[in-house]
């Protein structure tokens, strides 16, 4: 389109904007204090970005309890591996590239915490232990030492109204996941959406 041009520098891209505010530039933390480590205690859910030796990108959701992810003091994270599909992108990534971007969210508030920092793929047995479910401990807990951590402003999530019940879409918008694998990998016979929920409940562990 006439008029527009890709920006090719950072001097290019903050003529476009105004100068962040001093508050912003001083609320990056180079640890987890008070406040970031209630956050990640509340959080259910984070999600995590990698990338490989070449720089290509990777980001993935992982869930559990509040407080999955747990803070073993102010400079430390312990974020348990669980069972997934076994591609082991994110963490094929990090033998790689050991650094990672976690964006930590709490349901119902709006704000977010940032996390980067460098990560060690540990399977020693006292760091698996307390993260056992039943008789299953992970086969690897991520030992992430914290460079950076960061309150974020709420404007992304109240624009998305993420949290709103109001703006929930209806499952039936989509076709069942099994069913959009099968026309991607052209496999027979749609798992249907019932079967697949009970199928993860028993592989949550």
């Amino acid at each position: 389109m006439a008029g527009m041009a890709a920006i090719s520098s950072e001097t290019e891209l903050r003529a476009l904007h105004p100068p962040p505010k001093e508050r912003t530039l001083r609320k990056q933390l180079d640890r987890v204090d008070r406040h970031c480590r209630r956050f990640i205690e509340l959080s259910p859910f984070v999600v995590m970005a990698t990338a490989d030796a070449e720089g290509h990108m990777d980001a993935t959701p992982r869930g559990g309890e509040p407080g999955f992810v747990r803070v073993a003091d102010e400079r430390t994270l312990l974020l348990p591996d669980r069972p997934g599909n076994n591609r082991l992108d994110s963490l094929s990534n990090l033998t790689e590239h050991p650094e990672i971007g976690l964006l930590f969210m709490v349901p119902g508030v709006d704000e977010t915490l940032r996390v980067n920092g460098m990560v060690e793929l540990r399977t020693d047995a006292d760091l698996a232990e307390p993260f056992k479910v039943g008789r299953r401990a992970p086969a690897v807990v991520l030992r992430i030492t914290v460079r950076e951590a960061y309150l974020h402003c709420g404007k992304a999530l109240m624009r998305s109204r993420l949290w709103s019940a109001e703006a929930q879409i209806d499952r039936s918008e989509l076709p069942t996941l099994g069913e959009m694998l099968r026309d991607q990998t052209g496999s027979g016979a749609a798992e249907s959406q019932a079967a697949m929920v009970a199928r993860y409940h028993q592989e949550l562990y």
